[in-house]
């Protein structure tokens, strides 16, 4: 067996994790409504889950998750963190995210509407996809075209579970 077979046949399918090349943090903050995601722990059975930034004192930005447990009316549940831009200058939208104490995860921005509209958040790992918007719901157009520029980046769009949203 050669080594070329072997590299080749356990080579995972590459999913392409390009974030933004520019992002205005001050039109970044405010809230943001969760669209779709790919399920994990930390959010497992929330809907009517939103994303509030905000700045800090010490020039980190305050992030509040906020949803409820298994519907609209379920008991209400938040999250309070820090993000930083480690590198301001060369990757704006590659953050750091901390929920708990100094661990911090990567929340890279992939995708961002030129008005700040909506958004695709991901990570190093192809295990974390959101779409946000800055309304609670989202145009079946421009869903269906995220999901389209999702594919050609590499990821599997039927694991997005749609996240059930109060109407403004």
């Amino acid at each position: 067996m050669s080594n070329s077979f072997i590299s080749c046949t356990m080579q995972k399918s590459v999913v392409d994790k390009t974030v933004v090349k520019e992002l205005d943090i001050e039109r970044y903050l405010g809230t943001w409504f969760e669209i779709a995601r790919y399920d994990h722990s930390f959010e497992r059975g929330l809907v009517g889950v939103k994303a509030n930034y905000s700045m800090r004192p010490d020039g980190k930005i305050k992030v509040v998750n906020s949803g409820y447990k298994g519907n609209l009316s379920g008991e209400y549940s938040e999250a309070i963190g820090k993000a930083k831009i480690p590198d301001p200058l060369n990757a704006p939208g590659k953050l750091k995210v901390s929920f708990f104490w100094i661990f911090y995860g990567d929340y890279f921005v992939f995708d961002l509407e030129e008005n700040y509209k909506w958004v695709v958040i991901g990570s190093s790992t192809d295990k974390y996809l959101w779409i946000l918007s800055r309304k609670p719901q989202m145009e079946k157009e421009v869903y269906n075209e995220l999901l389209d520029r999702l594919k050609k980046r590499g990821y599997e769009v039927s694991d997005l579970i749609k996240v059930e949203q109060k109407p403004l």
